[in-house]
């Protein structure tokens, strides 16, 4: 399989947001059931695979190669359907399931519920610095455009 290159994800949090949330979890006291984030990674779980470019065929076999053990996409279904509460992803194959998708939003629930947050990797921080690059550049153009409609402006009145 061809490695995807890493996209700019406009939800994605900053490591200084990452932080920040690290913090006021660490501070704010667990209520009963405030660990129960099943039906949250299985919405995660169906969010990856819709947005993930493979089919959900094609995901079980890249999640089959990574693993070595053979995964179905009757067991992907399985693990999003809310109505099989006995079917739940395995903590061993959610990194496989991640990286078959293209989604860290699994991983990242689990590290949150256990008061820990997860860090990107080189080319997801890549592909955060080009975003904001890009927003830089789009900023500066809008500026410049702005700069010109007031020297237009001005000279109007001259």
């Amino acid at each position: 399989m061809a490695k995807r290159p890493a996209k700019s994800d406009s939800a994605q949090l900053s490591l200084l947001d990452l932080i920040q949330r690290a913090q006021e979890m660490a501070e704010s006291a667990a209520d009963q059931g405030s660990l129960c984030i099943e039906a949250q990674l299985r919405r995660s779980l169906s969010e990856a695979i819709k947005g993930c470019p493979l089919s959900i065929h094609q995901v079980a076999g890249e999640m089959s190669h990574l693993l070595g053990e053979t995964i179905t996409a009757e067991m992907i279904y399985s693990w999003t359907a809310e109505s099989k509460t006995r079917h739940q992803l395995w903590g061993s194959r959610l990194p496989a399931f991640c990286r078959a998708t293209g989604s860290r939003r699994p991983m990242e629930i689990l590290a949150e519920a256990a008061g820990l947050f997860t860090l990107p990797g080189p080319e997801a921080l890549r592909a955060e610095i080009q975003k904001l690059r890009e927003e830089e550049q789009a900023a500066a153009r809008e500026r410049k455009k702005r700069e010109c409609f007031l020297r237009e402006m001005e000279g109007g009145r001259s």
